[in-house]
């Protein structure tokens, strides 16, 4: 369902290009994705074989998988940590693009900050001397996060002041910055989205915009949402569909084409109480009470509204889905997901 409404979704230019490489006019390229667990990677992943074929994308992670993960398509342990496994990697599958999503997300990092250092930041050195030294396409994403409180909230342009006070951010900036020095410096293909949160029915992991997917399960599981933001917490925010896609047209489009390494990139901004209206629709019983915690201060130094102009001129990004759309594909799908593990409590 996921890669249908994706696929559907796909200009006709990036459409063109996914029948370039089956037509045999182009060799697919191989691609490594790392962290390929979270909540990112497993669905990229599916999308990028129905793109260039199962054998051609090899999903990586330090975390037993699942039999299904197993099942889906190639999949190996990768420690990011260690340059020579992932060299070893990279040499014996004959890998052309790293998608790199290994990181400890804004809330987890500031629990355990010397990790997130390791992860975020040797990991991403590791991966960038990698693709420098084999020619590879690299992505590493970035994130809202990235900013601070003196950058400019509503709009958040795409080049302006960051200065993030969190570990995560600290760590995307570093990125970024690492990531353009090396395309000047070597010529290294970098690029690099930044994300706003991203909403998928997956559970939430820990990042500070995730009361945006726990408020569907909370909803239908119990009728009641305890919200760790004030309910005017204004942040920018894009459905998982969206967000892939985005990935997937950005990593297709020609080097020639992009006049920076790092685009905004989004789809709507919305506030709790706001996101509450909505799924009360559907759950007109929903109770819901505010208590903010160590979030807040994250989410209060985040853009409100991100400015995603100059992706939308320079490689055609268009979001698809509204905040409506948004919530009505989130409780179909939790709802379909609690069904199947017998939680389902609300009648919607």
């Amino acid at each position: 369902m996921l890669l249908s409404r994706i696929f559907t979704k796909l200009s006709p230019v990036h459409q063109g290009l996914g029948r370039f490489y089956h037509s045999g006019k182009g060799s697919a390229p191989r691609i490594l994705i790392t962290g390929g667990l979270g909540q990112l990677g497993t669905e990229c992943a599916k999308l990028l074989r129905s793109h260039f074929g199962k054998e051609s994308v090899i999903l990586s992670d330090i975390i037993k998988p699942s039999p299904a993960i197993v099942d889906s398509g190639p999949y190996i342990f990768a420690d990011i940590l260690d340059f020579k496994g992932l060299q070893r990697i990279v040499v014996d599958n004959r890998i052309d693009w790293l998608i790199h999503f290994s990181a400890l997300l804004s809330a987890i990092g500031e629990q355990n900050v010397p990790l997130a250092v390791r992860v975020n930041i040797e990991g991403v050195h590791n991966v960038i001397e990698l693709a420098k030294q084999y020619k590879l396409r690299i992505f590493v994403p970035s994130t809202i996060g990235a900013f601070g409180p003196d950058s400019p909230r509503n709009p958040t342009p795409n080049v302006t002041i960051q200065r993030p006070r969190t570990i995560y951010g600290v760590s995307k900036v570093h990125a970024e910055l690492i990531g353009e020095y090396y395309y000047h410096k070597f010529g290294l293909d970098f690029r690099c989205l930044r994300f706003p949160g991203v909403i998928s029915s997956d559970a939430p992991g820990g990042g500070t915009t995730d009361y945006a997917v726990s408020i569907f399960y909370d909803a239908l599981k119990t009728g009641h949402f305890q919200c760790y933001l004030r309910p005017d917490t204004r942040l920018p925010m894009i459905h998982i569909e969206d967000c892939l896609r985005a990935l997937l047209e950005f990593m297709t489009t020609p080097q020639e084409n992009l006049k920076r390494r790092a685009y905004n990139v989004t789809a709507m901004s919305f506030t709790p109480e706001e996101l509450v209206a909505e799924v009360a629709k559907y759950v007109p019983e929903l109770r819901v009470t505010y208590k903010p915690d160590s979030r807040q201060l994250i989410a209060d130094s985040w853009p409100q509204v991100f400015d995603d102009s100059e992706a939308r001129t320079d490689w055609a990004w268009q979001p698809k889905y509204n905040m409506q759309e948004l919530v009505e594909m989130m409780v179909h799908d939790v709802k379909k997901m609690l069904m199947k593990n017998g939680q389902l409590q609300m009648s919607v």
